[in-house]
């Protein structure tokens, strides 16, 4: 789902009561951090790799050293004594190099007689007590390795991703509708839409963005769809590389306003052999990219006009705005009342803006039927017998407006009633992770 931002006082409200996200709206430059190949799609054997090099190093280091204290335990004196001194030589040569010395020949002798009086013995322990400690570190290494090798088969190698949302954005809803239906894991941090506290760390200001691994930032719902969808299969790639066939153009909108766009964001990054089996029939990919983009460029500028169409469609829309998102009391007293009174104003321009018909109802219920009639009637889905990702999409914005009067007229004056409920069973299941 494209992302949501905020920009002006309008920008904010439409942030938090508009039901739309923003990510039709300007956004600023972000450039994705250069994560090196293998930190994330091969981030198991990048770790795998780097404490295996820390414990064989810790297993060297302890071998030497318990073998430095048996041959001070096992050799003669005078042969121990001997390397007693040549060792305290070279430490007190170097020290001296470096201006550390704090003894000298003096020093030195002194600590080689101490040794001839049973020190030896002492020095020769040491070493081996040091070994021991190192085998210790060297085991709890290697336990720790082998905890998280079992960590990673039980979670399938999951990524860790963090998704911050407004649960009532259309676009953040796509993104939540992939992962469920998906099956993968991710946690939510829900971002108050007045100080946005929650992304302060990030030069994007928009909603949805997608950590992954704590290091790889992904904005645009679109992007981070196409980009994990690839990445899910396209397992010789890391997400990284993936992310980079997305690249951002600057624009300057109709409005005057400048824009990010994101090439490819509706392209899947896959070898041929890899597409001929994702979309096995003819024209099977251009219908999906077809009304994946439908899905952003217009029904998803219905649903403000007709969650807003009176006063009290407004109110009630931001009465579960508020309920649903992260206010504050008075936070949430003031958007609901005054952030009613001004998206009712808003939803009027948008209708002016997007051409729509005086009753708005007549363009949802038009946008949902032409939907469900290019599913036709011998498919369960867009996808077939499964969503594709134009059904996630679709499903995703409409999901937004559940327990408002505008969806339950949608859901009694149009078609889409059975696919709604197929999806929606489909992604409670979580039925694409087989």
């Amino acid at each position: 789902m494209p992302s949501s931002g905020l920009g002006s006082s309008r920008q904010a409200l439409a942030a938090y009561g508009h039901l739309t996200g923003g990510e039709d709206g300007p956004r600023r430059h972000f450039n994705l951090t250069d994560i090196t190949q293998g930190t994330l799609c091969g981030s198991a054997s990048a770790v795998h790799c780097g404490a295996l090099r820390k414990a064989n190093m810790a297993a060297a280091c302890s071998r030497t050293l318990c073998k430095v204290g048996r041959t001070f335990l096992e050799t003669p004196a005078a042969a121990r004594f001997g390397t007693v001194s040549f060792l305290l030589g070279n430490a007190g040569a170097r020290g001296s190099n470096r201006g550390f010395s704090s003894g000298g020949p003096g020093f030195r002798s002194k600590l080689v007689s101490s040794m001839q009086a049973g020190g030896g013995r002492i020095l020769g322990c040491a070493f081996l007590l040091g070994g021991g400690l190192g085998l210790y570190q060297t085991l709890k290494l290697s336990l720790q390795e082998h905890l998280a090798q079992e960590d990673r088969k039980v979670s399938g190698g999951a990524l860790k991703m963090i998704l911050y949302q407004y649960k009532t954005c259309p676009f953040c809803s796509k993104v939540r509708a992939f992962l469920d239906y998906y099956g993968l894991p991710y946690d939510i941090v829900e971002v108050n839409p007045v100080m946005r506290q929650e992304i302060k760390w990030s030069a994007y200001r928009k909603v949805p963005i997608l950590m992954v691994d704590s290091e790889l930032q992904l904005n645009d719902s679109s992007v981070i769809i196409s980009s994990l969808r690839t990445l899910m299969l396209s397992k010789e790639k890391s997400l990284s590389d993936i992310i980079r066939c997305y690249p951002e153009m600057k624009a300057v909108n109709d409005r005057g306003k400048e824009v990010t766009e994101y090439n490819n964001k509706y392209w899947l990054m896959l070898s041929e052999a890899q597409n001929a089996v994702v979309y096995p029939t003819k024209g099977m990919q251009k219908e999906e990219m077809k009304w994946r983009q439908w899905a952003d460029d217009w029904l998803v500028h219905l649903i403000s006009p007709n969650v807003y169409r009176t006063t009290g469609e407004a109110l009630a829309s931001f009465d579960y705005i508020v309920r649903e998102g992260k206010f504050g009391a008075v936070e949430g007293f003031f958007a609901k009342y005054v952030g009613a009174a001004a998206m009712f104003i808003i939803s009027k321009r948008l209708k002016s803006r997007h051409n729509l018909q005086d009753d708005v109802r007549q363009d949802l219920y038009k946008a949902v039927n032409d939907w469900v009639a290019a599913i036709g009637k011998n498919r369960k889905f867009m996808g077939g017998d499964q969503p594709n990702l134009a059904d996630l999409a679709v499903f995703g914005v409409l999901r937004v407006m559940e327990g408002l009067q505008a969806f339950d007229d949608m859901m009694e004056n149009t078609k889409v009633k059975h696919w709604y409920r197929r999806m929606e069973k489909a992604t409670l299941n979580h039925d694409g992770r087989a």
